[in-house]
């Protein structure tokens, strides 16, 4: 377990024009804490700054996770001021993956959840093997979704699939996700790796400038593109959201107070 905690949690590699981020923790499903959101965000501008790259791929260690989102156990100490800085340093690093000029692709290899889901509906393209697990079970914690989040699932399966989803809280599998259209393709596991190299170099392939012409022109198709994030409840109920991070510790049902 030490060497594992001396490892950097996220590594950045670059092989000719294809960059990789690989989130690496997989002895706790790769789940990010704050300082990893903060570095991923840098690994976002690094590529962005370096004009040789010309695909990014996200991954996960291991075979269990791409990553299962937020570290819960760090906001146990943290007010909910705190809290709501935190998860807009989640939300910045997104961002700044959503909006670089190049393709990226995540390979999901496992469990996909909560900021993990929307880290890879922050990429362009989702490649699923038959591991994966995807899903938003935010109210499970009372952690309530701005624009630009559901802005990410509306977009690829439409608002009474997201809905589903978001109020439910309900896992789907890389068959459904597929079926859904919220990944590209549905691959066996011992295919993941491969599936995704390939798929990366043939963008890398072709011409830069359609790629990167393309990315901008399809943004400004989608329906949501303008939404900003700013209106609305953001980020945390200051009631539920502490009942949902001790029953999730607790491993039992959370106890939400009745509203109105």
């Amino acid at each position: 377990m030490t060497n594992a905690v001396e490892t950097p949690a996220l590594l950045l590699n670059v092989a000719g024009d294809i960059a990789t981020i690989t989130i690496n923790r997989p002895w706790v499903r790769n789940c990010f804490t704050l300082d990893m959101w903060r570095t991923l965000h840098e690994m976002a501008d690094q590529v962005r700054d370096n004009p040789d790259i010309r695909v990014l791929v996200i991954q996960g260690a291991g075979d269990e996770a791409f990553t299962s989102g937020s570290d819960i156990k760090e906001f146990m100490s943290m007010t909910g001021e705190e809290i709501d800085a935190g998860f807009q340093v989640l939300e910045d690093a997104l961002c700044a993956v959503e909006n670089l000029p190049i393709p990226t692709i995540a390979s999901l290899n496992g469990y996909a959840l909560g900021g993990g889901l929307e880290l890879a509906l922050a990429c362009d393209m989702r490649i699923a093997s038959e591991r994966a697990t995807l899903g938003m079970p935010i109210a499970r914690l009372g952690i309530m979704i701005s624009e630009k989040f559901a802005k990410r699932i509306v977009d690829l399966i439409g608002p009474s699939r997201a809905k589903d989803m978001l109020y439910t809280g309900r896992l789907i599998g890389a068959s459904e996700a597929l079926n859904m259209g919220m990944v590209n393709y549905f691959v066996l596991s011992h295919e993941l790796k491969k599936t995704t190299n390939d798929l990366a170099n043939r963008i890398a392939r072709q011409s830069a400038a359609s790629v990167r012409a393309a990315k901008i022109t399809v943004a400004k198709c989608l329906p949501l593109s303008e939404a900003t994030g700013a209106t609305g409840p953001y980020f945390i109920d200051k009631t539920d959201f502490p009942e949902g991070v001790a029953a999730f510790l607790e491993k039992r049902s959370p106890n939400f107070r009745e509203k109105r």
